[in-house]
């Protein structure tokens, strides 16, 4: 596989991508940065926050959210402004002290939130996480907020199977993905292991392909592992960045796959931070976007 960056910039923690096919277009954010960020057959456009932001998911009705600290916002990317007038859509999670982080929607355009510790000072630095006061929320597109799971240290991945009742979600500091069942009312019934610890880095985010595989970034782990719908690992992606934070399926036929990446200190490469593309040969999942 040829990975390629996309553009020559470099973001401080790309995370979150999303691809519209509809637009065939890219969206993401850089958490460290307070950036929303969208490629797409118009070209480059970036939007600065007042607070770091960890997805950038469009709307059915056309506008697009924001998932900040201080709650889940409508942003218009149809607006000139670079610093956007921000529309506050809900509080997800009113922890004081965490911070949104992993967020993608369901099948049904439901957005599923989850939220950690903040550990990013004022100047972009990390703080040590203490506490696992994390949580994982569900958004309907009424604006109604669903707690479905607590005493989280650091939500990543968050995947559906085909048939949406079993859910793919990741604790960091567990190193461990984990399957829950979704019970006809919509909670969350039981956790079993699904992929366990690995050598290669611990798990960030991850898309999954029309043959049911997890492709899991692995953080620290310059790699990408490819689990088979079972959790056993089916294969080692290497990648040219050292810290990649999540991936999604995109192009014309969903073979192209993104993934984000962030410059960290522990260690460095050329492309550290850029956002990469390869055509995998395998086509993914298509995105949903937030039918509200």
């Amino acid at each position: 596989m040829q990975w390629l960056p996309i553009s020559q910039q470099r973001y401080r923690l790309a995370e979150g991508p999303f691809w519209d096919a509809r637009e065939q277009t890219l969206y993401w954010a850089d958490i460290v940065g307070r950036l929303a960020c969208r490629l797409g057959p118009d070209g480059y456009r970036q939007w600065q926050l007042a607070e770091p932001v960890s997805a950038f998911i469009p709307c059915l009705r056309g506008d697009a959210l924001v998932t900040l600290a201080s709650g889940v916002y409508r942003l218009d990317p149809n607006a000139a402004d670079a610093a956007p007038a921000l529309e506050r859509f809900c509080v997800a999670d009113a922890t004081p002290g965490n911070r949104a982080n992993e967020a993608r929607c369901d099948g049904q355009g439901r957005l599923w939130l989850g939220t950690m510790q903040n550990n990013i000072a004022g100047d972009g630095g990390d703080l040590p996480i203490t506490r696992r006061s994390g949580g994982l929320f569900r958004v309907d597109p009424d604006g109604s907020v669903t707690q479905l799971l607590s005493d989280l240290g650091i939500v990543n991945t968050l995947l559906w199977n085909e048939a949406g009742d079993r859910l793919i979600c990741g604790d960091t500091l567990d190193e461990t993905l984990y399957i829950h069942r979704i019970d006809d009312d919509g909670q969350l019934i039981g956790r079993d292991t699904w992929a366990g610890p690995h050598p290669r880095g611990v798990p960030d985010g991850s898309a999954m392909d029309v043959e049911g595989c997890v492709w899991n970034a692995r953080w620290g782990g310059h790699c990408l592992l490819r689990f088979a719908p079972d959790g056993c690992l089916d294969r080692i992606v290497e990648l040219p960045v050292s810290h990649p934070t999540s991936c999604v399926f995109g192009g014309p036929n969903l073979t192209h796959l993104y993934v984000t990446s962030a410059r960290s200190d522990e260690a460095s490469t050329e492309l550290d931070g850029a956002v990469l593309v390869a055509d995998v040969g395998i086509a993914g999942t298509p995105c949903t976007g937030f039918a509200g």
